[in-house]
């Protein structure tokens, strides 16, 4: 290793972002800095400013005036007027941009010059906003794309050699200096430093690594260089699994916003119409002279414009998605988040997602003739060739208690039994508990009787075909379960846990975590049923699962939410959402976001109707003048956009 750290004087660095990359963070409020930087907002300002220079003089200056007046209108309205155009010539169809662009030009034809531009101004201002809100939304969702990292230092034969991601392969070892951003999923193979997670899980402080700890591309290495040996492909790491939750999160709208959009057609086609009505038909009628009928239609126009119905919904659903992914939740579109709203029952699988997903060893007990080192010592030496998860687990705990390992041979595995290895000549064997290696030894079948109640797996020691003790393991549960099983039901939500377990087991971890219902014994056709029965009988139901096995339930259910650190990939692309930092306390958080989103734009709706309502009713009863007709329609649309950016906090 000497020569490998000689070896990094003088080579070329890989190229990386620089360490203080922006990630997520929590509590973040709106950037008006950002917003400034907006090109639909400088044309509004742009706009805003010809505006208020030519009212200035128009008094001395007319002719000046005018032009300056059509320069606010074309450097406002220009942006508007070309997606208007594209609406009506590609889908045949009127949108709220051609109306507000004709309301604007029917001012200003009938000598409103300052009333047209101020249209022109605060509808430029409404969409910058609602342009603001979705590129922020996409910037918070889409952030982790700029953390992609592109090559990586890779050691052979102890040269160091820059690669790109793309040839990284399992088994590759790579040094990632202090400050570089880790190249891929990987476990730390020699130093130590602490690794900022924030843009990969949202957690706002950096996470100490040591050997044998996991690492993930994408997040940014400390104060100390590390050593990592690749455990996945560029394509098969965490990072490369939300590429595909990114790109679909930003195309996908609510089901409202799909009726929005088709109701706005109609909607603009009726006020078109009416318009029309009342410059024809009220000369005739009525007896209106033809420029007060102008003039009215005009403010008609304006105040019945769906701009604020419009603008209800879509900056509200990016800003909950925005705010969600800053703590570590993607959304794949708006409609999950709307959908999460909804949602009645949680349902848990339980294996990696109320628990670890990893064995622990709990207890060891031993015979009189045998000492705790000397069971653990050996058996860890026999499992050491064995990759099976409590093998795994009985390897780990002896390490832990730095107990050496030995030398085994003639290691075979027993069918129905388990496995067998003989060190320094004993024959040692260890199995799952059959009833008959303590059968007659009343104690020891107390012991057993009362490791199983407690939800544990036992397996069974003997040496020399004599009882030498048990070692007895557990799933252990994820520390934060039951904050999250509590704050749910505080909140109204059932929780349910549906797991492939037995029932013992899973009743253990029920008790333990608190979770009411709970359905064991379920094969992956089994808990899709059972989340059709909970949809039945209490309406939307979230489903939580990291499995390949829970993937057709994710499917079935309302929403389905992956665990991002420790789900499978088959997993993720079948959920809805994505857990990012495993942290299943957050569920709660975002579906009481989600419920905030959905009661923000019922009253967004109820406020533009009423404000749309009352224009409409003061235009032909009490004769409001355009300017006030612009302010307050123009007004409730940017109400309602501000209204939906508060979610961004």
């Amino acid at each position: 290793m000497q020569a490998i750290h000689q070896s990094l004087k003088g080579k070329q660095q890989a190229k990386q972002q620089p360490a203080n990359t922006p990630g997520p963070n929590r509590g973040k409020k709106p950037d008006f800095r950002a917003m400034l930087q907006n090109k639909e907002m400088q044309a509004a300002l742009g706009s805003g400013v010809m505006m208020l220079i030519a009212w200035g003089i128009a008094p001395y200056f007319a002719t000046l005036s005018v032009i300056l007046y059509i320069a606010a209108y074309a450097i406002g309205g220009w942006t508007k007027a070309k997606e208007g155009i594209e609406t009506l010539v590609k889908d045949r169809d009127l949108d709220v941009n051609l109306l507000m662009i004709a309301a604007s030009l029917g001012a200003a034809a009938i000598g409103y010059w300052n009333e047209g531009a101020m249209l022109i101004f605060i509808f430029a201002l409404s969409g910058a906003l609602e342009s603001y809100a979705t590129e922020r939304s996409h910037k918070d969702i889409s952030s982790l794309l700029a953390l992609k990292p592109e090559t990586a230092l890779r050691i052979e034969d102890g040269q160091m050699n820059v690669v790109a991601i793309e040839d990284l392969k399992a088994g590759d070892l790579l040094l990632v200096k202090p400050g570089e951003l880790i190249p891929a999923d990987g476990v730390v193979y020699r130093g130590s430093s602490s690794i900022n997670q924030a843009s990969i899980t949202g957690e706002s402080m950096p996470i100490d690594k040591n050997t044998g700890d996991e690492v993930y591309a994408g997040t940014v290495n400390g104060e100390g260089a590390l050593y990592v040996e690749v455990t996945k492909s560029a394509e098969g790491s965490l990072f490369g699994k939300i590429i595909k939750l990114v790109e679909e999160a930003q195309a996908e709208v609510p089901d409202s916003q799909r009726f929005m959009e088709r109701f706005e057609g109609i909607y603009a086609r009726i006020v078109v119409g009416v318009t029309l009505l009342v410059i024809a038909g009220t000369p005739l009628l009525l007896g209106w002279t033809w420029n007060e009928a102008f003039y009215k239609a005009m403010v008609f126009l304006v105040v019945a414009s769906p701009c604020a119905l419009v603008s209800s919904i879509m900056p509200v659903m990016l800003s909950a998605m925005s705010s969600s992914a800053r703590r570590g939740i993607l959304f794949k579109g708006g409609a999950h988040m709307e959908n999460m709203a909804r949602t009645q029952v949680v349902a848990f699988d339980k294996t990696g997602t109320l628990t670890m997903g990893t064995p622990q060893v709990t207890d060891i007990l031993t015979a009189s003739h045998v000492s705790r080192e000397q069971l653990l010592s050996a058996v860890a030496s026999v499992e050491n060739l064995s990759m099976h998860p409590l093998a795994r687990a009985i390897v780990e705990q002896a390490s832990k208690e730095n107990l050496p390992l030995q030398e085994a041979e003639h290691v075979q595995s027993i069918t129905g039994h388990g496995i067998e290895g003989t060190v320094h000549g004993a024959v040692w064997k260890i199995g799952r508990l059959d009833g008959t290696a303590v059968n007659g030894a009343t104690d020891w079948e107390k012991v057993c009787a009362r490791l199983e109640q407690e939800g544990k797996t036992i397996s069974v020691v003997t040496v020399d075909g004599e009882f030498a003790g048990l070692i007895a393991m557990r799933d252990m549960i994820r520390p934060q379960a039951a904050a999250a099983v509590k704050k749910l039901e505080s909140m109204g939500v059932r929780v349910a846990m549906l797991t492939g377990d037995r029932a013992r087991s899973a009743s253990v971890i029920a008790g333990e975590t608190g979770v009411s219902m709970v359905y064991a014994d379920l094969l992956p056709e089994d808990k899709v049923k059972q989340v059709q029965r909970l949809r039945e009988q209490y309406g939307h139901v979230l489903m939580v699962g990291d499995g390949v096995n829970d993937a057709p339930a994710l499917a079935a259910a309302t929403v389905g939410m992956g665990m991002g650190l420790s789900g499978s990939g088959t997993a993720i692309e079948v959920a809805d959402a994505v857990l990012m930092n495993d942290n299943i306390e957050e569920i709660a958080w975002v579906i009481g976001q989600a419920r905030r989103a959905e009661r923000t734009v019922k009253h967004n709706m109820w406020f533009a109707i009423t404000v749309i309502l009352v224009l409409i009713a003061g235009n032909f009863l009490q004769d409001v003048a355009l300017p006030l007709g612009v302010v307050g329609h123009e007004g409730s649309t940017i109400l309602v956009i501000l209204n939906g950016l508060r979610l961004l906090r």
